[in-house]
């Protein structure tokens, strides 16, 4: 009995250390051509040496803001989901790993109380007895399961740079709420101050009117852009508010709750002299979601091999022990434990779906051309990657360059409504000319105030393009203590959540 055990076991070891390598492709990194250089000149307000983006929001020299994005990093529940899903792609790469090992490991017991009918001619009632262990491995001949760790691992790490891209998104929707609130608040602060310019004309045009030195035509032309202009605040107190509820909700926090922070500061973020932004290369090397996609080209890669194992025969050990014993003559429970009642089982199987019918062959095809599409997926990440970032460049500087002209736009607007009411108290013009110069001091000023809320929203966007932000994880927990706590209280993690860490 040992001799044929022992050959059983030698023989099944020897098919698992003569496997062969897995089937299916071997993964090769996709290629995408880049650039050496970006397309646009860049001038003065943008360079290509090479920059840090670790923390770029701090360009902007603003604590509230700073205060802001470390608020949104630790409370932000959709950056908690994309780290739960890390977890969950840790836990699942547990799962590939242990099928190297054997598959089924059980161990048994029963006690049954059988009373055979009187057809039988047996008469009497008995208890039946047993335990005993049982096991199954299926040797990874094929590299089915190595295929799913790779597949596994792959998903894992596309699951990380999944969340290293929420956090450049937060970053960026934080640092644009806030640029959105700042505008608006100096959008409302110009509106005011105009509101008054307008208010002492048409208080000028009114006492005219009733003293019979102009006409009804001035003075309800000068209330009309009055009410014009108070118009618009509503609509930017409107605006206010709901972009302060969009940075509560991108903080974690209830709606409203943001307006004591903002309280602390005011103005809009201030733009550094020049931005690095590097080559393009550099670009690709940051993106997340392009390492995201070459992670998941990587999984769907496996996956082909996973369903190529199928199409080959697997090959198991197989073994069970245990003791078996009942009541009937002489025997009782005692004679469980005795060496008569053991029984042992041991032996390999081979199982080969031979006659699948195509199904197999044609679910390869099905992975294959997966591979493919995630193959062509990577490749259109990389070329919008590129696009975003030339996009967001041509926006900046074409914004700073609106910038420097609307200077002189509103210095110029400022100038003629001093002339054109000078010239109108003096009896040199009418006051059309008046109405016309405070609504375009008004509109500019506008302008002028949008473009410089544009300016460091499409510099928001570059730093976005180019994959800055995600770099401060630097190995921190995927979510937050509480979080962490709460599931050990409710499931056994072991060390798999106490670091959360790669």
């Amino acid at each position: 009995m040992r001799r044929s055990v022992k050959t059983t076991v030698l023989t099944a070891l020897s098919i698992a250390l003569a496997s062969c390598a897995a089937v299916g492709p071997d993964f090769e990194p996709p290629q995408a051509e880049v650039p050496e250089g970006w397309t646009q000149e860049t001038g003065t307000a943008v360079s290509t040496a090479p920059q840090e983006l670790v923390e770029w929001w701090r360009v902007f020299d603003d604590p509230v803001l700073d205060d802001l994005v470390e608020a949104a990093r630790r409370n932000n529940n959709t950056l908690q989901v994309a780290g739960l899903r890390v977890l969950e792609a840790q836990a699942q790469l547990g799962i590939a790993r242990g099928l190297r090992f054997p598959q089924v490991q059980a161990a048994s017991g029963e006690a049954s109380y059988i009373s055979p009918p009187e057809t039988s001619g047996v008469n009497d009632r008995y208890w039946q007895l047993g335990a005993g262990a049982g096991i199954s491995w299926e040797i990874d001949f094929w590299g089915r399961f190595q295929r799913g760790i790779e597949a596994a691992d792959a998903a894992y790490l596309a699951s990380v740079a999944a969340y290293d891209q929420a956090q450049v998104l937060l970053t960026a929707a934080v640092v644009n709420a806030y640029t959105v609130i700042r505008t608006i608040e100096e959008q409302l602060e110009i509106a005011r101050q105009n509101v008054k310019i307008q208010q002492r004309s048409y208080e000028i045009t009114e006492v005219l009117y009733r003293n019979g030195s102009d006409s009804e035509l001035d003075m309800q032309q000068a209330l009309t852009l009055l009410l014009s202009t108070q118009a618009t605040i509503p609509a930017l107190e409107t605006s206010l508010v709901q972009a302060q509820n969009a940075l509560s909700t991108l903080i974690g926090e209830a709606p409203g709750s943001v307006r004591q922070r903002l309280e602390t500061g005011s103005g809009m973020p201030a733009l550094p002299e020049t931005v690095a932004i590097g080559a393009p290369a550099d670009m690709l090397r940051q993106r997340p979601d392009v390492r995201q996609a070459e992670y998941l080209a990587m999984a769907q890669n496996a996956a082909v091999g996973l369903a190529e194992a199928d199409l080959y025969p697997s090959f198991s050990l197989t073994g069970s022990i245990g003791v078996s014993t009942t009541t009937l003559g002489d025997a009782d429970f005692g004679d469980l434990f005795s060496t008569d009642a053991l029984t042992w089982s041991v032996g390999p199987s081979v199982v080969w779906p031979f006659l699948n019918y195509g199904r197999i062959k044609n679910n390869v095809r099905v992975q294959d051309a997966r591979l493919q599409q995630a193959l062509v997926s990577y490749r259109e990440t990389v070329l919008q990657a590129a696009r975003e970032a030339e996009d967001a460049m041509a926006s900046f500087l074409g914004s700073r360059t609106e910038h420097d002209l609307l200077v002189k736009t509103v210095e110029s607007a400022i100038r003629s409504n001093e002339l054109a009411t000078l010239r109108y108290r003096e009896g040199f013009s009418d006051y059309e000319r008046v109405l016309n110069s405070q609504q375009a001091l008004f509109n500019q000023q506008q302008r002028y105030i949008s473009n410089q809320g544009d300016i460091v929203l499409s510099l928001v966007d570059l730093y976005k393009a180019l994959g800055g932000g995600w770099q401060t994880r630097d190995g921190a927990p995927y979510i937050d203590p509480g979080t962490l706590e709460m599931m050990n209280d409710r499931t056994d993690w072991g060390d798999l959540i106490q670091t959360g860490n790669d």
